[in-house]
């Protein structure tokens, strides 16, 4: 088999990492989730551009899954990166994810599921952003769970 000169496997990742840039787009829109979708986005904490607060880097020191489903808010896309306000054991969090950040995305509603090649390298220090006072936010279903455990979420919200 020849070399791949147009290097079909980069491209195919970057076109899917535009599927997960429009259903964000979608959602940060409307601002809120269509039917039963909902989201297990996997990505690098040490990732170049990734901005999570201390204590989140410090508890999942290489990689952790967000779920975006009942509870989370100020949702903005770019053509680069997304970021989302989450809440983890009643403490409200801004994560900024860069989507080449992600090395995978779970809608368990219809089964779609990708996974990416990333590259693991450590970013300067410096990357916490804490934005939203803890008193003031929502009580929220959306724990974090590490890659492999079964997440509980609440149907009520």
């Amino acid at each position: 088999m020849g070399h791949d000169h147009i290097r079909y496997d980069i491209l195919t990742q970057d076109a899917l990492r535009g599927v997960i840039r429009k259903v964000l787009s979608e959602v940060a829109a409307t601002g809120r989730l269509p039917g039963e979708h909902h989201f297990f986005i996997t990505f690098l904490t040490g990732a170049p551009g990734v901005r999570i607060s201390q204590h989140l880097k410090a508890k999942y020191a290489e990689q952790m899954t967000i779920v975006i489903q009942h509870q989370f808010w100020d949702l903005k896309v770019t053509d680069t990166q997304f970021e989302i306000g989450l809440s983890f054991s009643d403490t409200p969090e801004k994560l900024v994810v860069p989507f080449a950040a992600i090395r995978g995305f779970y809608d368990p509603s219809v089964n779609f599921e990708v996974e990416f090649d990333v590259p693991v390298v450590e970013e300067e220090a410096g990357g916490e952003v804490t934005a939203y006072p803890a008193p003031a936010a929502p009580k929220a279903e959306n724990e974090s769970e590490t890659p492999g455990e079964d997440p509980s979420p609440d149907d009520d919200g």
